[in-house]
């Protein structure tokens, strides 16, 4: 079995976004450290996080004192202020944290935030959106991954494909396509290394990487 590394991830801002990723992130097994400037919202938050404090993150030197500089990974979410999340974004690139991820309000704001260094910037409507639309334009769409490359994740059903193994398919080379995992019709979990030689049923199901469009040219 693979031991996942844990993380202490630090939240910038605690209304219903920071708070919804703190509980996930807990949920995954990492400590989460979260700061915002109104106690209500603190005290609101603290049972689903490791520690919630009330603080100006417009202050570097709280957020030093808060062991900010210490951590790997940083979300912020300060609502519609730009000059706020952008001159926070500032703070944690010049403490050197390596991940910086920042929820962004509109395409400029994104823009600005990775002239700053923000490693990776949220348009929570823009992601939803395009989620949907992947979801209603490719039947067994899973995740959109935001790579910055389009990239899907994708469920399909084997039909025309059975009785050909993958390694006859070569979906990576003619298509473009990875095969990260396979279900036989008969079971419930997934195989996450599929046997390559082995003839496909159908009903099986095979999980696929790959660029939407890639992945929309498919008939299996």
């Amino acid at each position: 079995m693979i031991k996942r590394k844990s993380y202490t991830v630090g939240v910038i801002g605690l209304g219903k976004f920071g708070v919804q990723f703190a509980q996930a992130m807990q949920g995954l097994g990492h400590e989460v450290i979260g700061i915002d400037r109104h106690q209500d919202r603190v005290n609101q938050a603290q049972e689903h996080m490791t520690q919630a404090y009330q603080a100006d993150a417009m202050d570097k030197t709280a957020l030093e004192q808060m062991g900010f500089a210490d951590l790997s990974h940083v979300l912020i979410s300060v609502g519609d202020s730009i000059a706020s999340s952008s001159m926070i974004t500032y703070y944690l690139k010049e403490m050197e944290v390596p991940y910086v991820w920042v929820k962004a309000i509109h395409a400029d704001h994104e823009q600005l935030l990775r002239r700053i260094g923000a490693t990776e910037v949220i348009i929570p409507e823009i992601s939803a959106a395009r989620e949907l639309a992947h979801r209603l334009a490719m039947p067994g769409f899973v995740e959109y991954l935001p790579f910055g490359t389009d990239l899907a994740l994708q469920e399909v059903i084997v039909d025309k494909w059975a009785g050909k193994s993958l390694r006859e398919l070569d979906l990576t080379r003619k298509a473009h396509i990875q095969v990260v995992a396979a279900r036989p019709s008969n079971e419930e979990k997934y195989d996450i290394i599929p046997q390559p030689d082995d003839p496909l049923n159908e009903g099986d199901a095979l999980m696929l990487l790959g660029k939407s469009a890639d992945l929309q040219r498919l008939k299996a």
